[in-house]
């Protein structure tokens, strides 16, 4: 089963457990996001929206906030000694979709748990 989802602007093909990098949205780390604009749910019998699916979603769990490459915006207009340097940076959250939800349902799977750390005991001097 698959979900073709619209955020930022932006149009994604995604299956549960991929991992994907979008625009900022709000959430913490670990927890579990719903994105509702669901443009197609497709498998057996695939359903189009019209603009959107009803009662569909996508459950994706927040992995990360980070930022993207450094883009730069560069002008510069010959023999006129004129140049403007511009740069930024995109905000991104990195996802993995944990599951497609049709029918208003709310997701059963929750964040995953994260592995603990093994410390090394600390050697005795006698």
């Amino acid at each position: 089963m698959f979900a073709v989802i619209k955020t930022g602007g932006r149009q994604y093909r995604v299956v549960p457990d991929d991992v994907l990098e979008i625009g900022k949205i709000a959430g913490e780390v670990g927890t579990i996001v719903q994105l509702g604009e669901v443009l197609v749910v497709g498998g057996d019998t695939p359903v189009l929206g019209a603009p959107t699916v009803a009662g569909a979603s996508v459950a994706a769990e927040v992995l990360d906030h980070k930022r993207g490459p450094k883009v730069i915006a560069f002008k510069k207009r010959r023999r006129k000694n004129s140049r403007r340097k511009r740069g930024y940076r995109d905000e991104i959250t990195v996802l993995r979709v944990t599951e497609i939800l049709t029918d208003n349902a709310t997701p059963s799977i929750g964040p995953r748990p994260k592995r603990e750390k093994v410390a090394a005991p600390a050697a005795k001097d006698d």
